[in-house]
């Protein structure tokens, strides 16, 4: 029985401590848009890569310095 009197208060605590941390994140925008990030993924943004890098003519350039 005197454990309850440590253990309830701590889990009061730690209640406490994630209604605010939650009510931060809401605040702070986390949950605004859920469905980006879940669409972003199937998005193909990056160009296909190619087995050899395109060279151009290095004689027409300038000298490296």
């Amino acid at each position: 029985m005197d454990s309850l009197y440590l253990l309830i208060p701590i889990a009061l605590v730690f209640c406490v401590i994630a209604i605010r941390l939650l009510l931060w994140a809401i605040d702070s925008g986390q949950y605004d848009d859920l469905d980006k990030e879940a669409w972003r993924i199937l998005a193909d943004e990056d160009p296909p890569a190619t087995s050899e890098p395109d060279r151009t003519d290095e004689s027409d350039e300038e000298p490296r310095r």
